[in-house]
């Protein structure tokens, strides 16, 4: 090829490639802003072996979970409702989940324990490569029985590396990252271990949106997204005592769930008719009835069904009701086994005096629950009258204007399967998908991918036309008027931070 046709033809890739560059931009523009975390879950067993020790012949104790946490096989508690930001420009990550546990053992004979410690809202940041797990943490020192509460303390940092967080679409998925106690974390684990000790692994999903338009008011951090209520009857047309709508939480029995799914059950439970599944709970809802404030009184019926079957096992519970009256109450169920049932089964007792009315709004929250003698014959005696169950939440709205509670937020996608060999990585969108804001990041990663193949073809062409071409001095003599092709004039190559499959 002659120089001027050389040169031509790069002229030619030089302008396409500033056309594509002008494209690229707002592209860049758009993914670079940043973006919020809302949904999703954490899965973390805090230290296996601490949780043995407690439960075991030694400390002769347990464990409770708080504000919705759940188990999540294994040793695992699953923490949930992330809520935070994510600017896929620097790969900066903040994400804070709700939920606790609490740890007592060594009981003594007042009752009290040696060993208490909770730990709730673990919050994960991640800048610059670095990352640091922050926890709420109260704690009983184990030689003096102090008791401390520490809020977000620097608990652990995380072991990121070959975690590329830049780029990243929706869910941003991290599996099976290193945790290693700082010092402020054995301090506040009530000097059961040292720094540098490492604890359990985490594993974490989250979703991430596109930012909230310019002059909108975002919801802040950690507000739940409630839904409004259902019915929507007139309060002037409703019957005396009736209400909006109402929901019932209960999550039957965490250890029958586990049960279920574990080894032994290879079961499942399926949810019907409107029931909803809130992570460590099940939401029956459309509640109809009717609730007296004065008297403490509620007689409320509700929607949905969840059936659990495995190895030797059919239980479906439907059409439940709960009763309140002078501080105690009553969760009642239609009980199917194999193939037969039984109507209005009282199920659990659980405490009601907690019951109370706040800005349209009757609520009672986590009342310890315990089964009745029909509710053991409902499980096949596989658990005494008297056992305690799962605690029972109830929330009632009065009015047109009530909300709801919103259910845990578990997001979009589960995290890796705990103990997968893959490398811990920040998730991003492949090729021509869609990132969780509608912007195409699969255009951005075809246009960069064309901005490097014709960078590379105008160097080409240059360089081979120094090779061809004559002198300098010949050639301004013999063309003066041609264009020079100074190496200056060369684009680089396109970004390089392009999100990775």
């Amino acid at each position: 090829m002659s120089a001027r046709p050389a040169r031509a033809l790069a002229v030619g890739l030089l302008a396409t490639l500033a056309a594509l560059l002008t494209a690229l931009v707002p592209a860049t523009a758009a993914h670079a802003a940043g973006r919020t975390v809302q949904g999703g879950r954490l899965d973390w067993g805090i230290k296996s072996s601490f949780q043995s020790y407690v439960t075991g012949p030694v400390a002769k104790g347990g464990f409770k979970l708080k504000n919705g946490a759940a188990t999540a096989g294994g040793s695992l508690f699953r923490f949930h409702s992330a809520t935070g930001s994510y600017d896929p420009d620097s790969g900066a990550f903040e994400a804070s989940f709700s939920g606790g546990v609490q740890f007592q053992g060594h009981q003594k004979p007042d009752g009290a324990y040696e060993l208490d410690l909770s730990v709730s809202r673990p919050t994960v940041r991640i800048n610059g490569g670095a990352g640091t797990l922050y926890v709420d943490v109260s704690s009983k020192a184990k030689d003096t029985g102090v008791v401390s509460t520490r809020s977000q303390v620097p608990f652990a940092t995380l072991g990121l590396g070959g975690v590329n967080m830049k780029g990243g679409g929706s869910p941003i998925a991290l599996n099976n990252i290193p945790v290693t106690l700082t010092g402020e974390g054995a301090q506040a684990f009530a000097g059961y271990y040292t720094a540098g000790t490492q604890l359990d692994p985490i594993s974490l999903s989250a979703d991430v949106k596109a930012a909230p338009d310019a002059g909108r008011s975002p919801q802040p951090a950690g507000t739940p997204s409630a839904q409004p209520s259902a019915g929507g009857t007139p309060q002037s047309t409703r019957a005396p005592g009736a209400f909006v709508d109402a929901a019932v939480d209960w999550g039957v029995r965490r250890t029958f769930r586990e049960y279920v799914t574990g080894s032994i059950g290879q079961g499942k439970w399926t949810l019907a008719d409107g029931a909803q599944d809130g992570g460590a709970l099940f939401r029956f809802g459309r509640g109809k009835g009717s609730y007296d404030g004065g008297k403490g009184t509620l007689d409320a019926a509700f929607a949905g069904s969840v059936h659990f079957t495995g190895a030797h096992l059919d239980l479906k519970l439907g059409a439940l009701t709960a009763k309140v009256q002078d501080g105690k109450g009553v969760l009642t169920a239609d009980v199917t086994t194999a193939g037969e049932t039984k109507s209005a089964v009282p199920l659990v007792e659980f405490d009601a005096k907690g019951l109370k009315n706040e800005g349209g709004l009757a609520t009672l929250t986590e009342a310890p629950a315990t089964l009745t003698e029909g509710g053991s014959q409902a499980f096949n005696s596989m658990y005494k009258a008297g056992t305690e169950m799962d605690p029972v939440s109830l929330a009632v709205a009065l009015d047109d204007g009530a909300r709801l509670p919103a259910l845990p937020d578990l997001g979009s996608t589960a995290p890796p399967a705990p103990g997968s060999s893959a490398s811990p990585s920040a998730a991003a969108p492949k090729p021509a998908q869609k990132a969780a804001d509608g912007s195409d990041t699969g255009t951005y990663v075809a246009l960069g991918a064309a901005v490097l193949v014709l960078a590379g073809g105008v160097a080409f062409l240059v360089a081979r036309n120094r090779r061809t071409a004559p002198p300098a001095s010949s050639a301004a003599s013999s063309s003066p008027s041609s264009p020079a092709s100074p190496a200056s004039s060369e684009p680089e190559a396109g970004p390089t931070d392009s999100p990775r499959s």
